[in-house]
């Protein structure tokens, strides 16, 4: 399985997952409508690597489009981070979420299915397993979205599951990613939200850049031992890298698998903070504010089975993530 085919591959985890792609020695397409990214990503990976790779600008809504990029590189592979991602927005408008991330995968589905193609890798998410009733969480915990945007993930899988059951040539990898931060140490790509971000990491980079005032602590009163909610962080290479090893599994023909991609360490916004500050001797103003609904008090994972199965451990601490996503914000204040 040399030829993968990464739909979403200019996005944030998309283009570190290229990195590890092209330094691992496979030949790599990529497909992107260019909604939430920019080409300029996919050129800085290619001089991180000093590898080329091929691009296609592609929604996935577009099958014939899709048809003819797979018709063209003949992937064997397929690593889908394409998808709109934003929690906040899903809410406002759920048949966007739905058309663009369901009915798009609905296609690229079907093409693979025109095109022979059986190995996929699928970028899911921990907002699948909904407000956690025991922690950690494992792969079996009960699942339960409780946003469009974390329903259109399961939806996926429920999908993908049918898909597999029915089709026992099919080699599906499901990673529920926990919540990725930092950038490639090198600099040159990260993390480049569209105006004012909605997660933690980038929020905080842009007020020790200047470019916001402050930051909200969103509750201080949590039952946490500082009160603030608790996540788990992971290093978007080590979620990369954990993307490589499910590529590889799918050469035993495992069927359907799924994992967690965590570190199985929460930290709290407070230590985040003091992690960020700690690794940068930035300053970050802040303002503790009301809690905000639907955060739960704490999630993480039990990436155990990940470690087992795909021998995958995530091997960045705190203090990495935030150097790697101040180094990025200071290289490139305004973004690509």
């Amino acid at each position: 399985m040399k030829n993968v085919l990464v739909t979403g591959g200019a996005g944030y985890i998309g283009s570190h997952a290229c990195v590890e792609l092209l330094e691992a020695g496979y030949r790599v397409l990529v497909i992107d409508n260019l909604s939430n990214s920019k080409t300029d990503a996919l050129e800085r990976v290619g001089g991180i690597t000093g590898k080329s790779l091929d691009f296609i600008r592609c929604d996935l809504l577009d099958r014939d489009k899709l048809r003819k990029a797979f018709d063209v590189f003949r992937p064997d592979t397929v690593m889908h981070f394409a998808g709109l991602k934003a929690v906040g927005e899903s809410v406002e408008k759920p048949l966007l979420y739905y058309r663009n991330n369901v009915s798009g995968t609905v296609n690229l589905l079907d093409v693979m299915v025109d095109s022979g193609v059986r190995n996929l890798v699928f970028s899911s998410s921990c907002t699948v397993y909904g407000e956690p009733d025991t922690l950690p969480i494992t792969e079996d915990s009960p699942l339960g979205a409780v946003n469009p945007y974390g329903q259109t993930k399961l939806t996926i899988e429920y999908m993908l599951r049918d898909v597999v059951a029915s089709r026992p040539d099919w080699n599906v990898s499901v990673l529920r990613y926990f919540n990725p931060v930092g950038a490639h140490p090198s600099g040159e790509i990260g993390e480049d939200p569209l105006g004012i971000p909605n997660n933690l990491m980038p929020y905080i980079t842009k007020v020790a850049v200047g470019e916001l005032p402050e930051l909200s602590v969103w509750g201080d009163d949590y039952d946490t031992p500082d009160g603030t909610c608790i996540r788990d962080y992971i290093h978007v290479v080590d979620l990369a890298r954990g993307h490589i090893k499910a590529l590889q599994k799918l050469a035993t023909d495992p069927g359907l698998m799924v994992h967690n991609l965590g570190t199985g360490r929460g930290y709290s916004v407070k230590e985040v903070i003091a992690g960020f500050r700690r690794a940068t001797g930035q300053d970050i103003p802040c303002r503790i504010a009301g809690r905000r609904a639907g955060d739960a008090p704490a999630v993480y994972a039990d990436p155990s089975r990940a470690a087992a199965e795909l021998s995958w451990t995530a091997e960045f601490d705190l203090d990495a993530m935030c150097a790697d996503a101040w180094r990025w914000q200071q290289k490139n204040p305004e973004g690509y």
